[in-house]
């Protein structure tokens, strides 16, 4: 199991990484350091810095550091090139801390500063278990963050004021960070982890009324379910804990990011989604929720090219557009590449009465045609051993809900009220 799959990390000493480029940040480290210790809390201060002199003391220098990432600081000086440096010394610093978390020295990180100090997270915080605090004070959280939590739960503080000096608006925010990571540490034990078959599931709004009925099923026969929202970020974190071996089987009925990837949507999970459970041989059931639109945000930021569509606001910030028959056509052979390559069980259950909650009868994206033609382009495309099953319901029915559960028993290999294996 990765670093990234570990739910439920051990007791570790009250330390807290503080990471990052201790010749332009020496005072906001060392204010944070002195508020931990307030606190009774060790600080293990990792410098990242290369170009300027080191205002503060580190208990890993930069040397160390870099040796870590395998180059030669003085070589990185040398070259003066400022985005070389800070790849190699992020790389170093995620395997510093990586090492120190491993050998129970450490159990939380802070890191604070610009965009650099957010790609510094973004590789610290990769190579830190889920529930192990990461927290990034840093001006970059107030655009697109995707970049640095990656796949991880990242704890992001927008510091008002840039990261240059200690003042009246600065001082209460780095205090609140440190605070916060001290009170992250000092809580309760969590509840040891169960062995319980941990499921995944795949939702976006206008599927949550099925995925919940799937996820209640499921829990009501003993399984932990894990909902992921199906927005980008959330199809990329499914993806990697699927390869870390964490889940058992995959209800993946809303594969909308595929329709994102393809025309350019913000909800993109990049091209390797759907990818994961077919490599590694894990059993899903797999579904077209919300195939039937792409994600853009407020309507001026839709791309000219799509004038003249079917747009619907789904709120100010998210306008949603329906995808033609073409383009599902072109989605059911993707979604066919995939699953052919599976390893293990998979079985495609499509609602043909609807994709989501707003392409029923009626509804402002209801398009058999469409419709049509992305279920005629997994018939065409699929492998023959692969089931696919149209179901006469829209996908929100309790009767689509159940099917997905059923199927997903079968290929678990076990009847309902009963279940069969451990975690995996």
């Amino acid at each position: 199991m990765t670093a990234g799959s570990q739910m439920n990390p051990t007791s570790q000493e009250r330390s807290v990484v503080l990471a990052g480029a201790f010749d332009t940040k020496g005072a906001e480290y060392g204010f944070v350091r002195d508020r931990l210790a307030a606190a009774g809390i060790r600080s293990l201060m990792v410098d990242t810095g290369v170009l300027g002199s080191p205002t503060i003391e580190a208990d890993v220098d930069r040397r160390t550091v870099a040796q870590a990432a395998g180059v030669d600081l003085d070589a990185l000086i040398a070259a003066g090139d400022r985005n070389d440096a800070v790849v190699s010394m992020a790389r170093g610093a995620a395997a510093v801390v990586r090492g120190l978390y491993e050998d129970g020295r450490v159990s939380a990180a802070i890191v604070l500063g610009g965009s650099n100090a957010g790609f510094v997270m973004s590789q610290v915080a990769a190579a830190l278990p889920i529930g192990c605090p990461k927290i990034l004070v840093s001006t970059i959280v107030a655009g697109d963050t995707r970049p640095y939590v990656g796949t991880s739960d990242l704890t992001m503080i927008y510091p008002v004021v840039d990261i240059a000096g200690l003042n009246s608006i600065s001082i209460p925010v780095l205090a609140q960070a440190a605070d916060a990571c001290a009170g992250m540490i000092g809580g309760a034990p969590l509840p040891e982890a169960g062995t319980a078959p941990a499921i995944a599931c795949t939702m976006f709004g206008v599927t949550t009324t099925c995925v919940t009925a799937v996820h209640d099923a499921l829990v009501a026969l003993g399984d932990e379910v894990h909902v992921f929202h199906a927005n980008g970020t959330g199809g990329r974190t499914l993806e990697a804990m699927i390869r870390s071996g964490f889940f058992a089987a995959v209800a993946d009925v809303t594969t909308t990011e595929l329709a994102d990837e393809l025309l350019g949507g913000v909800c993109s999970a990049g091209p390797n989604r759907l990818e994961a459970a077919a490599d590694d041989g894990v059993p899903q059931v797999v579904s077209v929720g919300a195939l039937d639109m792409v994600n853009f945000g407020a309507p001026d930021t839709v791309p000219e090219r799509f004038a003249g569509r079917l747009f619907h606001a789904h709120n100010p910030a998210v306008t949603l557009m329906r995808t033609n028959a073409a383009e599902c056509a072109e989605l059911g052979a993707i979604l066919a590449r995939k699953l052919n390559a599976a390893t293990s069980a998979v079985e495609v259950l499509v609602p043909s009465r609807g994709f989501s909650q707003i392409s029923v009868d009626g509804a402002p994206f209801h398009d058999p045609e469409a419709d049509a033609a992305l279920i005629e382009s997994l018939r065409k495309n699929l492998d023959a051993r692969i089931p696919l099953r149209v179901i006469d319901a829209a996908i929100n029915d309790p009767a689509f809900a159940a099917e997905i559960t059923s199927t997903l028993n079968t290929l678990l290999g076990r009847t309902p009220g009963t279940t069969k294996g451990n975690r995996v």
